[in-house]
């Protein structure tokens, strides 16, 4: 007797160092440095993560299972939208120090170190992130028999950890990949009725 097809479909779980990616991207566009300031970092961010991108990226490899992102979200407010439409799981991290490091990435590397022993059905660990962090991450994930992606920006993600994963992609080349928006076509004029047509005005 042949199983049932969807038992076969190995989940995903998906783990964002997400004020990693943002900082990396806030530090592109305003200077290198300007990010880890007081007075860039301890203030409302405005979005620039493309989230769709990633997501797209995720469910290209099955569906997703666990959606978990890791940030100090008092100064994140204005992704609120983006992260319900998107149903992930906020993880909240207060940096212990105005100068300190937050700790996601080693919360993240616990958790999916967790969940990949825990639950059968995980088939594929994505990680936003490039962080050198997550290569004693990516020895568990591979020691499990398990799929590791990596996301990260070209400038910030350390090259020993994209070369550790069993793919790794650029979020530069995932937005550049999206496509446009087409806008909403005018809708069509109503024909004009004979009283219309044989009018001079």
């Amino acid at each position: 007797m042949n199983r049932n097809s969807s038992e076969n479909i190995r989940s995903i779980a998906l783990y964002w160092d997400f004020e990693n990616l943002h900082a990396s991207l806030s530090e592109a566009r305003l200077g290198e440095g300007s990010y880890s300031k007081p007075d860039g970092r301890f203030k409302a961010q405005e979005p620039l993560i493309d989230m769709q991108a990633i997501m797209d990226l995720a469910a290209s490899f099955g569906p997703v299972a666990i959606n978990r992102a890791y940030c100090n979200w008092q100064f994140f407010g204005r992704y609120r939208d983006a992260l319900l439409q998107n149903g992930i799981e906020l993880i909240q991290m207060f940096p212990p120090g105005a100068s300190t490091k937050n700790g996601a990435d080693i919360r993240l590397c616990l958790d999916a170190f967790e969940d990949i022993g825990r639950f059968d059905a995980i088939g594929t660990v994505m990680v936003v992130g490039g962080d050198s962090d997550f290569m004693p991450l990516a020895q568990k994930v591979k020691a499990a028999g398990r799929t590791l992606v990596g996301v990260g920006t070209r400038k910030a993600t350390n090259r020993h950890w994209a070369r550790s994963c069993h793919a790794f992609r650029y979020y530069e080349d995932l937005v550049r990949a999206q496509p446009e928006s087409v806008p909403d076509a005018p809708l069509p004029e109503d024909p004009p009725t004979p009283a219309q047509a044989a009018s001079p005005l």
